[in-house]
This record gives structure tokens, C-alpha cells and sequence, in this order.
């Protein structure tokens, strides 16, 4: 999703705190405005120039289009710092902040979105006015559209999807379990969090706390060793809810015919295999972050 102009451009008065949002939004210098991306990562440094056409600038820069129904993710970065509250935390008007959580689903609500935000916490989730965002995988194709789903057989999850988390889909045979240990290794390495089915216990029904676990997850990586076909199960869950999946596997020939197109991180179980694997599944995991 691409923001439209007028989006772009009421952001960079946001940013600057100029115009309709002085007094709500903090106003920034340019200094502070510098601060402001590079608090996000990014690496933006004020000319001096006007400030509001050098921020929206910048926005647009940012303001590319996305394979899915939300912004870049440099955009939605600058939307929820935005409305850290670490930065109403000079204000000396308590209702400030609530104001501008209200000013900026004014503003999205005409690409179809809103923003949730927890003062206390300080966490801020940009969603679809007709659905949240829980796609993440890339693979270079353009959506055609945004589909609303209901599941009989499970029950949709109240939580947001976690960015930094990875769910684990394997078999629970014993065999397996230096393998999940190299995961676990290879997901603390490049800073993300690393989950199977059986660290949790939230619902009565198995199946419900797996759809939960992918549903909640940013990639899912599936060993597929031994044709187990509760994970080729899980797999097609994975894929319909547009998750980045990362198949693993011992042997090239327990994929089956469906799968066969997609790529996979071939590896031994032995001490040399499995770091050979973390090595890989490090590589792909940084990729699949971004």
C-alpha cells in the first residue's frame, strides 16, 4: 500500500508538530527532527531546508508501495513513533496524547486504517479498518486484494501478530530435539524469539493453540523430515494465512509434490550438519527480517 499525498503530507506536519497539530504533536527542530529518524533506524539528516517540505520529502521517499494492504515498513516505523508516548512525555496537557491517537485515525482512516495504542505500554498497532495485517511473507507479487476469512475449525485469535516471532512446526519425536535446539540458537542470533507448540498451553484443543501460534507469528519454520503429516498440515495453514515459511528438511525426498517449488535448508543430524543448518537458517532469518 502506497499512502496517498495528502496522508503524506499531514504526517510531516505531525512529525514537525507545525500548523494543525501544534500543541498536540511536540514541536520539533531540526535537530529533533533528525532525532526523530534516527530513533527509528533510519538514517535522515535535516539540511536546514524548510522543515515540513524537507520531512515530507523524506516521507515519500519511505512511501513506496508494498505487496500488501499496509504501508512500508518505514512508514508505519515514523506512524507509531509517532505516538510513543515517550515523546508527549514533556507535555504538560495529560490529554495530548489521546488527542493525537484521535488526530491520526482521522487522518488513516481514509486508507482504510487505524491505530491501537497502549499509553501504559507504550506499544502502538497500525491495523486494517476491515481486517488486521497478519501476512508476511514476500515474495515479489503484487496482491490482487485483501480477503476476510472465518474458520469453523478454529477460532481467530485476539492477539496482534508478533514481528519478532518465529514458530517452530515439527514432530515431537526426541530425534528432533537438538534440531529445535539449533533453531532456538539460530532465532536468538539474529534477535528474534522462537516458539514450538509445546512451550505453550493456552487452549483446551491442541490445533487451536497451533493455528494460534502461526497466526501470532512473523515466519514459521517447518522441518519436513519424515513426510509427518501433521506438518505438511500446519504448512497449509501457514501458507493461507500468507506467513513467510522456511522448510527445512533431511532428505530432498520426503517433499512432496506440492512443495517441491519452494526452497529448503538441507541439512544432517550430526553436530556438523545441524551447524551447517544454523548457519543457513541465520542467513535466511536476517533476510526474512529485514
Amino acid at each position: 500500500m502506497r499512502l496517498s499525498p495528502i496522508v503524506v503530507l499531514r504526517l510531516a506536519l505531525m512529525v514537525c508538530g507545525d500548523e494543525a497539530y501544534n500543541g498536540i504533536f511536540p514541536y520539533r527542530t531540526s535537530s529533533y527532527i533528525t532525532q526523530f529518524f534516527h530513533g527509528i533506524d533510519l538514517d535522515y539528516s535535516h539540511d536546514g531546508s524548510t522543515r515540513k517540505w524537507w520531512v515530507q520529502s523524506v516521507l515519500e521517499q519511505l512511501n513506496y508501495d508494498t505487496i500488501s494492504a499496509s504501508p512500508s515498513k518505514e512508514m508505519i516505523s515514523v506512524i507509531t513513533q509517532l505516538l510513543n508516548p515517550i515523546e508527549f512525555a514533556s507535555s504538560t496537557n495529560p490529554t495530548n496524547y489521546k488527542k493525537a491517537v484521535e488526530m491520526m485515525n482521522v487522518l488513516l482512516r481514509s486508507q482504510d486504517l487505524t491505530v491501537q495504542a497502549d499509553e501504559s505500554s507504550g506499544k502502538v498497532f497500525l491495523k486494517g479498518m476491515k481486517g488486521d495485517f497478519i501476512s508476511t511473507a514476500v515474495d515479489g507479487k503484487k496482491v490482487e486484494k485483501v480477503i476476510t476469512f472465518c474458520p469453523e475449525v478454529f477460532s481467530v485469535p485476539a492477539c496482534n501478530v508478533n514481528r519478532n516471532l518465529v514458530s517452530v512446526m515439527m514432530p515431537f519425536d526426541m530425534e528432533f530435539q537438538e534440531v529445535y535446539d539449533t533453531i532456538r540458537i539460530s532465532c536468538s542470533n539474529v534477535g528474534l524469539e522462537c516458539k514450538r507448540v509445546d512451550d505453550i498451553w493456552k487452549n483446551s484443543v491442541i490445533i487451536q493453540d497451533i493455528f494460534e501460534l502461526i497466526y501470532s507469528s512473523s515466519i514459521v519454520v517447518a522441518d519436513l523430515s519424515g513426510k509427518n503429516p501433521n506438518v505438511f498440515y500446519e504448512v497449509g495453514i501457514a501458507h493461507t494465512l500468507g506467513k513467510s515459511v522456511v522448510p527445512i528438511i533431511r532428505n530432498m525426498g520426503d517433499i512432496p509434490f506440492d512443495l517441491r517449488h519452494h526452497r529448503a535448508l538441507v541439512y544432517l543430524n550430526n553436530k556438523q550438519g545441524r551447524d551447517e543448518l544454523r548457519i543457513g537458517l541465520e542467513a535466511r532469518l536476517k533476510t526474512l527480517k529485514g
